[in-house]
């Protein structure tokens, strides 16, 4: 079988994450997972100088309003990138999520957690590596006050 060509499916991802979470220059973004690196690369050749990744962000201020995952295989590893980046998302924030895997049930697991942390569903497109998921978190301010 012949693998697609690497490169340009991660350049079609992240076209596509940039497409459903409306990312412009003017737009604070946070990357997270295994290829956070990678999609900060990306991001950055494409232009957009606001952005940085989990680990050199120090402080997490809620001061992004976009946040990226990718390369994350697992639910498990997804649920801690989640709980990672959440804290530096405001509280108006979109987040897209790349999914690769095929297991049953994932996308509902993934929805409920979403939910948790004050997501809706948005949007969702499949691509060459996967499933990209959109959601944004609005009112999640008047959430935190009232709990």
């Amino acid at each position: 079988m012949v693998q697609p060509d690497s490169a340009a499916s991660r350049e079609q991802v992240i076209d596509t994450m940039v497409g459903l979470t409306r990312l412009s220059t003017f737009h604070r973004a946070i990357a997270a997972g295994g290829d956070s690196m990678e999609l900060y690369l990306g991001l950055r050749r494409r232009g957009f100088i606001r952005v940085a990744t989990t680990t050199t962000c120090r402080i997490p201020k809620a001061q992004h309003a976009v946040g990226l995952i990718m390369g994350q295989t697992t639910l498990r590893a997804i649920e801690a990138a989640l709980a990672q980046i959440s804290k530096y998302l405001s509280a108006s924030a979109t987040i897209a999520i790349l999914i690769d895997s095929r297991e049953s049930g994932f996308c509902l697991k993934i929805r409920t957690r979403l939910e948790q942390l004050g997501f809706r569903i948005e949007a969702g497109v499949r691509c060459q590596q996967g499933l990209v998921l959109s959601a944004y978190r609005r009112g999640f301010g008047q959430m935190e006050n009232a709990a």
